[in-house]
């Protein structure tokens, strides 16, 4: 189940980040980026991707989950890029894949937003992985665990209060 969800993930996220870079690419004409458009699109593919990779944000009850994992993936879509333009080797890619462009991998958004997407993807894939089920056995004691609570909790304390009286002490010695 974790390595369906790793390359479910992957896919994912590659998918949201070349739509990305193909928007900035083709939508903005620019196929190398200043540091600015860079991060501002780092922090949009992040976005992106937290709210379709893992539990999407059309899932039943996922919309504040989908929320929080799209403004962190804003921030840690920025921060891979700073990891990707600060540590990556500045070997520029040329002539197999791309003929007419060249530069570092941070600097190109055909490689750096995919890669955004890709590893953001994975992560709240993975994250998202639902626990095995508990046998029979665990179920009912986990079950049996469970307060409910009809009343509200004023009434708590009064029913804690009227069991504290004399009467009700009374009234369970018997």
């Amino acid at each position: 189940m974790f390595l369906k969800r790793l390359v479910l993930g992957i896919v994912l996220g590659l998918f949201v980040g070349g739509l990305a870079a193909f928007g900035v690419v083709r939508g903005l004409g620019l196929e190398t980026f200043s540091p600015l458009i860079a991060y501002l699109s780092a922090a949009a593919t992040g976005t992106l991707v937290g709210l379709v990779a893992g539990k999407p944000i059309w899932a039943g009850g996922a919309k504040i989950e989908a929320g929080l994992k799209a403004a962190f993936g804003a921030l840690l879509g920025a921060g891979i890029l700073f990891a990707i333009r600060r540590w990556l080797p500045e070997t520029p890619l040329s002539a197999t894949h791309w003929p007419l462009v060249t530069g570092a991998p941070g600097e190109l958004p055909a490689v750096a937003l995919p890669a955004i997407g890709a590893l953001l993807g994975a992560f709240y894939e993975v994250d998202n992985t639902p626990e095995p089920k508990a046998a029979e056995g665990d179920r009912t004691r986990i079950a049996s665990n469970k307060v409910r609570v009809s009343k509200g909790p004023s009434a708590i304390l009064e029913d804690d209060e009227e069991e504290s009286s004399p009467k009700a002490r009374t009234a369970k010695k018997r």
